[in-house]
């Protein structure tokens, strides 16, 4: 199968529908979040009871929106950390550089994986006050799941280059033919 044919590399095609359901978990995170909040303080000032679970639920979910839209945005090319150095170098020290930038996140992404692993399984036995049905370990998930993503996202990047630009990444971006109506 050969790499030049349309949507580019077999791998890259693969990590384009992980990218995609990393997209669509955090946003219904995101609305997912902006429904339950509001159902803790209703529940709590209105109705009087106070629910226990829309807050634990909701950090929970912001941890998933968290650690996939950090691993979204390094595809996308919009991690600023990444880029905030590298892009003010003279032209002769951005490509090395940006060498070092990909192995330290690399490297970062695969210390998280390993001890998110590691954090999971030695909380899996222990239970959230608020929602005992669920184990510490599940609500630390998002670590290992995101910098497992991550590292993906960066070995294409360093082996198949740039994707930034793919059309999956772009597609919200204006044309500049449609742009100067």
């Amino acid at each position: 199968m050969s790499h030049h044919q349309p949507g580019g590399h077999p791998v890259s095609r693969a990590l384009d529908a992980v990218y995609l359901a990393c997209i669509w978990v955090a946003g219904a995170c995101i609305v997912s979040m902006s429904l339950f909040i509001p159902w803790g303080i209703f529940s709590r000032y209105v109705l009087g009871t106070g629910s226990q679970w829309p807050e634990p639920i909701s950090i929970l979910l912001m941890v998933v929106f968290t650690f996939l839209g950090a691993a979204v945005s390094y595809r996308a090319g919009g991690h600023i950390a990444v880029a905030m150095v590298t892009d003010r170098l003279p032209e002769h020290l951005r490509h090395p550089l940006r060498g070092v930038v990909h192995a330290l996140m690399l490297t970062i992404s695969l210390f998280t994986l390993w001890y998110g692993v590691k954090l999971c399984m030695g909380t899996w036995g222990q239970s959230i006050p608020e929602l005992p049905w669920m184990p510490v370990g599940f609500s630390y998930l998002p670590v290992p799941i995101g910098g497992t993503v991550t590292a993906l996202f960066v070995l294409e990047h360093m082996f198949l280059g740039d994707q930034s630009q793919r059309a999956v990444v772009t597609f919200d971006h204006e044309s500049a033919e449609t742009g100067a109506l």
